[in-house]
């Protein structure tokens, strides 16, 4: 018996291939894609009023055990109670370092410089300036995550730029032992302005006396065709173990009553007007609103709201 062959069109075998799993020929075509790293990124920029104001990312590490910084005044157990009702753990925290660009059209100003040049340098051709383009630095205090970066191998990072600072926060520090301040500021000292509470950095940008911190730690608020923002520093160092329980102590609070005091009647003054804020040490991009929450504070991080004011 001859048997027949079954004829197949040529599209009916098209169809039948495509239905057919892939094969790789080649190995490294089909491999699967090498793990990056955790990543984020560099810069957050939005329009307030007639300004551009951008965060840049100067840095970031993981720190364990911070009860030894937040909340030294409550118990261990308190401590672990309130980390697990915000979905945090109790034996680590991810500290940020974002000091901040705005721009009002006349003037580039940098809101503190980050533990070092290079890497702020690097955030700030990130979010696309050099460093030649800053015109003013403002210090809201020395500690040495905000001046680390003024000086890059003894020279001027922002050698174009004019130089503000707190009159306390400055005399103080210049009064006593700090080599740091001594590498980093005193050098700059001729070309700095020294401002006290109410003073003016720039058209709509208006120094706050926010004391506790550190002897003279200074905010700003900024002011833009009817538009606010607050540049709060290190008034609140966490956006729970500080800002949300203003009285939980921190170690790197001078004046560890002053501090509270000072974040009750920021946060406060805030949550009333809706105000936004930028902390220097909230999670990146270090935005967000205040609510009051019974005795304490609630951390509202913003989302696209300044999106919407371009």
């Amino acid at each position: 018996m001859k048997l027949m062959t079954p004829h197949i069109s040529r599209r009916a075998a098209l169809l039948g291939a495509a239905s057919l799993p892939l094969v790789a020929t080649a190995g490294k075509a089909m491999a699967a894609a090498e793990m990056l790293g955790t990543a984020t990124t560099r810069f957050n920029r939005f329009k307030l009023g007639s300004y551009e104001v951008t965060a840049i990312l100067a840095g970031t590490r993981t720190v364990p055990n911070p009860q030894s910084i937040f909340g030294m005044n409550v118990s261990a157990q308190e401590f672990s109670k309130v980390s697990a009702a915000n979905h945090i753990p109790d034996d680590a925290a991810q500290f940020f370092f974002t000091p901040t660009v705005v721009n009002t059209g006349p003037e580039l100003i940098l809101f503190d410089t980050g533990l070092q040049g290079p890497a702020t340098v690097a955030a700030l051709k990130a979010a696309g300036y050099a460093p030649e383009q800053i015109d003013t630095v403002v210090l809201t205090h020395m500690h040495g995550d905000h001046i680390g970066g003024l000086m890059t191998d003894g020279a001027p990072t922002f050698a174009n730029a004019r130089y503000v600072t707190g009159a306390v926060e400055y005399d103080t520090s210049a009064a006593s032992e700090n080599e740091r301040f001594d590498k980093m500021v005193r050098p700059l000292a001729e070309n700095m302005t020294m401002l006290d509470d109410g003073g003016t950095v720039a058209s709509g940008i208006t120094a706050m006396a926010a004391f506790g911190h550190t002897p003279g730690h200074m905010a700003y608020r900024i002011e833009s065709n009817g538009q606010q923002l607050v540049l709060g520093a290190d008034f609140a160092n966490h956006y729970v173990w500080s800002l949300a329980y203003p009285d939980w102590e921190v170690k790197f609070d001078r004046d560890k009553a002053a501090a509270a005091q000072t974040r009750r009647r920021m946060l406060e003054m805030m949550a009333a007007e809706t105000i936004p804020f930028i902390g220097y040490h909230m999670p990146f991009p270090a935005m967000g609103y205040v609510e009051t929450r019974g005795d304490g504070f609630h951390y509202v991080p913003a989302s696209y709201q300044m999106m919407l004011q371009g």
